[in-house]
């Protein structure tokens, strides 16, 4: 058989291409500024997500979403179904946010803050500390089946295991009260939705930052996939300065590069190992980078061993390496059109939500026509409509409210109950009488304001009209 039978065709090459075997990542460990500016976001974020659940206000969680009871429990703030507009203008504002960062310095959020990111990172601290350095974990999965491999890799997987059950654990503890939670787990009588949740959640946790890693962020997510669109040449992104570094090429401690014809690129490869994703990025700026500065940390540390300048490959902008100006000029370029506009939106917004909050009348009143009789005329010959009142207190504290009416002279209220007082964070349901004189109604219907305010704070008050039939 010829060489030319045997060399595949092109449709079988794109076809090996596509369904290669994932090769195994190995990052290698790295420091400096932005890796320490990466772990102080691990530690800040994960300080708040495991510890806001233990925290109490008021005798009871500081942080729970209660859907069984239908309230959010955010602190002081106490949220209902009613002010579901309140979580719209939060979407609406980490949309905005995202936008913003994105246009000012690129993938901050996955970089630093992401959930992939960041449990990721501690799923490699512990397989560090347990299996080694990049080296030592390369040679442990290639050796041959061992009593002291097992050892290792059951020790990794049981860390990561029990950091995934107690990553789960804390997410259910936000929607079920986590003393109550850690109590059913401790007597096994914990309920199977919550079961679920946690196992789940572990589940997903040490499957994606256990063994999935970086395909999530290359293949899953599809911020990965329009990041491009919102960027322009004015966006801060990791970037390789091949100005500077090409030729790139090995050379000897102390020889001039310059005059073997090389740049400053020593063709380490160090870039490259600590990738996360596995990337190079003097191969230009790709889909796959999350902008975690690690190779701009190897790269410094490589730089200043060899006595180069700093900076071979750097968060910069486009324009920058075109040479249309210069690092210094970068922030100048910060104000644009686009990011100014972002801001002012997210600014506005973020203005309306804080003054929302801060007027918002923990008082919700729903008031409900009798629809079994419109009208009846009483044995003094005036005219009554009924209704159902829904009080709802959305306050931490109990109130009793009055009831008044407006809209028909000496119009009169007549209610089953001599006091209407609403426990805290709770409703009630009161029937309401409303007599008037037919002559003071011009026409069939007339339009009424209920107005029920606290009798202890006027400014709990809310109204709502309806209609009051004459005949």
């Amino acid at each position: 058989m010829s060489e030319a039978n045997t060399k595949p065709e092109p449709a079988q090459e794109m076809e090996q291409a596509l369904y290669a075997v994932r090769q195994k990542i190995y990052p290698r460990a790295v420091t400096g500024l932005f890796a320490n500016l990466r772990w102080s976001v691990v530690l800040f974020t994960q300080a708040l997500y495991y510890g806001l659940p233990w925290l109490s206000w008021d005798e009871r969680q500081a942080v729970l979403f209660d859907l069984g009871a239908r309230k959010f429990y955010i602190f002081g703030l106490v949220l209902w179904p009613q002010d579901f507009v309140f979580l719209a203008a939060l979407l609406i504002l980490a949309a905005l946010a995202l936008f913003l960062f994105t246009a000012l310095a690129g993938r901050l959020w996955c970089g630093y803050a992401c959930p992939q990111t960041v449990y990721t990172e501690i799923f490699l601290w512990i397989e560090r500390k347990i299996e080694g350095d990049r080296a030592k974990r390369m040679k442990l999965d290639k050796s041959e089946f061992s009593a002291h491999k097992f050892g290792l890799k059951f020790a990794k997987h049981a860390a990561w295991i029990a950091l995934a059950f107690w990553t789960g654990f804390t997410f259910v503890g936000y929607f079920t009260p986590i003393a109550t939670l850690a109590h059913e787990f401790v007597t096994f009588t914990v309920g199977p939705w919550e079961t679920f949740w946690v196992f789940f959640y572990g589940f997903a946790t040490y499957g994606n930052a256990g063994w999935m890693r970086e395909q999530v962020c290359k293949y899953m997510c599809p911020y990965a996939r329009f990041q491009g669109v919102m960027f322009d040449p004015d966006t801060l992104v990791i970037t390789y300065d091949m100005n500077r570094g090409e030729p790139r090429g090995p050379r000897g401690k102390g020889v001039d590069y310059k005059a073997q014809g090389l740049g400053m690129c020593v063709d380490c490869g160090i870039c490259v190992q600590v990738c996360p994703t596995g990337i190079d990025i003097r191969n230009g700026m790709q889909y796959e980078c999350i902008g975690c500065g690690g190779c701009v940390d190897a790269c410094n540390q490589v730089m200043e061993k060899v006595g180069y300048p700093k900076g071979l490959i750097r968060y910069s902008t486009e324009n920058v390496l075109k040479r249309k100006y210069s690092d210094a000029e970068i922030l100048r370029h910060v104000f644009r059109p686009r990011t100014l506009i972002y801001s002012t939106i997210l600014l506005i917004v973020a203005g309306a939500l804080i003054t929302a909050l801060t007027v918002r009348v923990p008082l919700q009143v729903d008031v409900m026509r009798d629809r079994n009789a419109l009208a009846r005329e009483t044995a003094q010959g005036l005219v009554e409509n009924s209704y159902r009142i829904m009080v709802i207190n959305m306050d931490a504290e109990p109130h009793t409210y009055t009831i008044k009416v407006e809209g028909v002279p000496n119009i009169k209220v007549v209610t089953d109950v001599s006091s209407l007082s609403v426990e805290a964070l709770s409703s009630r349901l009161v029937s309401v009488r409303l007599q008037a004189d037919p002559a003071d109604i011009k026409g069939r219907t007339a339009k009424v304001t209920f107005q029920v305010s606290a009798t202890e704070n006027s400014k709990l008050t809310r109204t709502q009209q309806t209609t009051f039939f004459a005949r």
